[in-house]
């Protein structure tokens, strides 16, 4: 069976020519010809059937053969909000993974406890591309730059929203348990904040409680910063199927 080949090209049906990155690995690594048969992905829900029309050394045209629009594979949007980890890898992981599970969005932001206040998303966003292409997503999340947790807080929210942490003493209601009692046709958004190494501050918690966010868990285990946001994304997924 010939193998499908994925490239991420943003309004493809709006251009006739792959981007720079996508042209050389189309050129140098996959070798493509005038008349091979390719597929692009506009990373907003469609899929479109190509052929090649010229193939230079750097640059590959193509003319659009079919226009294929793509079904959602999860109702609503899945919003993950998470504090990077110190060790840049790491978020590259959950990322990475993210993308591979679905997810719509990821924002990042510091907090009191975080060890890392800056964070370049260039990196972040082709890894979400190369994910999104293996995996065959139809959609590309939106990956934000980093903020503060004030500012997080205090931007408007649509549909559900929930702060995991590890504070006995302030009551908690499982994650998986509430997003498995939601009506799952419904197509409601739900956002998750997952703090940094250290976890937020106490003060952090009680500040998103005030501003309309859920107490919550995501189980038994004390789970890494990456690890529980990966484990967010897929009871949000889970739930949304």
């Amino acid at each position: 069976m010939k193998e499908t080949r994925f490239f991420y090209v943003p309004d493809a049906d709006q251009q006739q020519e792959l981007p720079t990155a996508e042209a050389m690995h189309a050129m140098r690594v996959l070798r493509l010809k005038s008349g091979d048969e390719l597929f692009l992905m506009d990373g907003v829900g469609n899929y479109y059937r190509a052929v090649v029309t010229i193939a230079a050394t750097h640059n590959c045209y193509y003319d659009i053969v079919e226009r294929l629009p793509q079904t959602p594979q999860w109702q609503g949007h899945i919003h993950l909000a998470i504090a990077p980890t110190k060790v840049l890898d790491r978020i590259e992981w959950m990322v990475e993974k993210a993308t591979e599970v679905g997810v719509d969005e990821i924002t990042f932001f510091h907090s009191k406890f975080s060890e890392r206040k800056l964070l370049k998303t260039t990196r972040l966003e082709k890894i979400a591309i190369s994910a999104m292409k293996q995996s065959h997503k139809a959609w590309k999340p939106v990956i934000h730059e980093i903020i503060s947790f004030k500012d997080l807080i205090s931007s408007p929210v649509e549909g559900r929203k929930y702060i995991a942490h590890c504070y006995e003493e302030i009551p908690r209601i499982s994650l998986f348990e509430e997003l498995q009692a939601l009506d799952k046709t419904a197509a409601e958004s739900v956002t998750v904040l997952i703090g940094p190494e250290g976890d937020f501050s106490i003060d952090e918690v009680q500040m998103a409680l005030e501003a309309g966010y859920q107490s919550v868990h995501l189980g038994n285990s004390r789970l890494r910063t990456e690890t529980a946001g990966l484990m967010a994304v897929t009871m949000m997924q889970l739930s949304k199927q």
